[in-house]
């Protein structure tokens, strides 16, 4: 049995990606999480989930070394630069990008070696895995020094002009000694299985490499040049806390483009709790997440992501909104069953290793009125729904006061018995409110007497069973006094304006009662599973964000400040974060927690914006 031990800290990864499918970097050099063709495709490098079996490729000095890492500005391009004794190289890692990538990926991990000064002896160590460690591939010699590994439904091609040699069937192994200027170059590149024998593997070309690294710095860089706030300037930098634009990139990165759907992280079973039961798969599309992204990139001005997520919810739906449900596949696939992988021994033992996720089942009334924001902002911007597009918002508004009256299971997707959700109820008012504002600003046919009757008498159903008279709050779900953090969110869809004494109480009653060394827990009642969970990183940005809407600046900032010390020191956010160990916990990285990290940066820097105007 393994020390567990030997895991890194989360922090000590970095993500490299290409909207397709994304790698997790450790400080040593070694890609320990790789899921190729597509972010939910099985790991063909999956060491972040059992040292022993899970795979992994690592390019680090012999010996003792220190590093220090990098993104190259404006990219997703990542730069680790090795020392050791005389001798310093620098290792640059990235996903290939190109022109017109989205329908044309090259599914390509790029790994250059550069020398620096003095002499290094890197070792490097490429141990595939594939379908989450049960396959040990057959790695076979190709033409032109490539090879090949090859097993199961998938495979991998490796070449360049680095000399590696086979360690056994299984594996490749190379010294490489690097001298000031010299210069290595190594990509992997996805291999289907109908490619496996044919000939045109036997007479492929050594792509130019270096070639790839030029073109996929000008597309990062290109992209990046587009985010603008709404006004027009540049974001805030590191003066409000982790940049921004870092956090940007983050999230385009779990853009799946073929279909525009957006992942919420792009691992699985990393824990909430060291050894505990709370490990889920988050490599899937879920509508709150994407939507929320959708929010965040759109305040940045990047509007094509915004419409291929709202296209995508159209046509997952089938056009139908009581098909509508909770997660889907990147490709817009229904079912997703939650598996376990007993085999694997889990992230530091942690069991089970899941794949799927069950939520996905379940019946969470907040995407009704999620779905109805998104096509609000999005008619903010000029665009007014057609005719069929429409029709499928009335049927939301529809389905969602049909269903106003059922419990759910919250957005925390609990797993105990069902609940009137107090933040539930709010977002079928939303989504009956949003469809009114559409009405009115569009002229577009709705029955607008009885949608403002509907909408009327939820928000006093809210207001009388989901609001504590005695404190002046309003609480988790109806007939409790428990607190939510998720009801920091009220105010972004008009339901109570941020300043409103109701709020202004519910946010320091969350602040006292959910506080944890600074930071914000999602809630404290029982939710049906064993253990305790870190903080929820997302929820204390939250806590900035309504602080400062409220004018309270410098408490704004110290919920920011505090909340930005989570990052690591490439500014990425893990989905929690434990203070008494200083750890990252959860999936990582976490979609929702650098979204939440722009809109209370935004927030804070453009507090003079004030919540849009709609009707009621």
């Amino acid at each position: 049995m393994k020390r567990t031990g030997e895991y890194p800290p989360l922090a000590d990864y970095a993500l490299i990606g290409d909207c397709h499918s994304a790698a997790l970097v450790s400080r040593q050099g070694s890609i320990d999480w790789c899921c190729l063709p597509r972010f939910d495709s099985d790991s063909c490098f999956g060491r972040l989930l059992d040292w022993n079996q899970g795979g992994y490729f690592q390019i680090c000095p012999e010996g003792r070394f220190s590093s220090r890492r990098e993104y190259l500005e404006k990219s997703l391009v990542l730069v680790t630069t090795f020392r050791s004794g005389g001798g310093e190289a620098r290792l640059i890692d990235f996903f290939a990008m190109r022109r017109g990538g989205s329908q044309r990926p090259r599914r390509e991990i790029v790994r250059i070696i550069e020398g620096v000064s003095g002499t290094l002896r890197l070792n490097v160590r490429f141990v595939p895995r594939l379908d989450f460690g049960e396959v040990k591939p057959w790695v076979r010699p190709a033409s032109g020094g490539a090879y090949v590994a090859v097993g199961s439904n998938a495979g991998l091609v490796i070449f360049g002009d680095a000399l590696l040699r086979p360690g056994d069937d299984h594996d490749l192994e190379g010294v490489l000694e690097v001298h000031a200027q010299s210069r290595y170059h190594i990509g992997v590149q996805f291999l289907p299985p109908e490619e496996s024998e044919s000939r045109s593997l036997a007479e492929k070309e050594v792509p130019r490499l270096q070639e790839h690294y030029d073109e996929t710095l000008h597309w990062w860089r290109n992209w990046s040049a587009k985010i603008r706030c709404q006004d027009g300037r540049l974001p805030p930098g590191k003066a409000t806390g982790t940049a921004i634009a870092r956090s940007a990139i983050v999230l385009k990165a779990l853009c799946y483009a073929p279909t525009g759907a957006i992942i919420a992280a792009p691992t699985t079973s990393l824990p909430e709790e060291i050894g505990g039961e709370r490990n889920w798969d988050y490599r899937f599309c879920w509508l709150r997440d994407s939507i929320f992204t959708v929010h965040a990139l759109s305040n940045l001005g990047l509007q094509a992501e915004a419409d291929g997520m709202r296209r995508f919810i159209q046509r997952t739906a089938s056009g139908n909104a009581s098909e509508l449900q909770v997660l889907y596949g990147v490709d817009g696939k229904r079912r997703v069953p939650e598996i376990s992988l007993p085999k694997l021994e889990g992230w530091r033992g942690s069991r089970p290793v899941r794949i799927g996720n069950g939520a996905a089942e379940q019946f969470q009334a907040d995407m009704y009125g999620l779905v109805m924001e998104l096509s609000w902002r999005w008619s903010e911007r000029g665009e007014q729904p057609d005719e069929n597009y429409w029709r499928f918002l009335t049927a939301i508004v529809e389905v969602a006061i049909a269903r106003r009256r059922q419990p759910d299971r919250g957005m925390w997707e609990v797993r105990s018995r069902p609940l009137h959700f107090v933040h539930s109820k709010v977002m079928c008012w939303a989504a009956v409110d949003g469809g009114i504002a559409l009405a009115e600003r569009h002229g577009l046919p709705a029955p607008l007497d009885r949608w403002r009757e509907e909408r009327d008498g939820m928000r006093k159903d809210i207001e009388k069973r989901g609001y504590d008279n005695k404190r002046g709050v309003f609480v988790r779900s109806y007939g409790s006094r428990d607190l939510d953090a998720v009801l920091l969110l009220l105010p972004a869809v008009d339901f109570v304006a941020w300043d409103d004494e109701r709020m202004v109480r519910t946010t320091e009653a969350i602040r006292r009662e959910l506080s944890y060394d600074g930071l914000i827990r999602r809630y404290a009642a029982k939710d049906g599973l064993q253990g305790k969970e870190g903080v929820f990183v997302a929820c204390t940005f939250w806590l900035a964000e309504c602080l400062a809407h409220q004018g309270r600046r410098k408490e704004a900032r110290q919920a920011f400040d505090r909340a930005c010390g989570c990052a690591n020191d490439l500014g990425l956010f893990a989905e929690e974060f434990q203070p008494k160990l200083g750890e990252m916990l959860g999936n990582f990285p976490q979609g929702l927690t650098h979204l939440a990290h722009v809109s209370a940066a935004l927030a804070l820097e453009y507090m003079e914006a004030k919540p849009r105007p709609r009707s009621g």
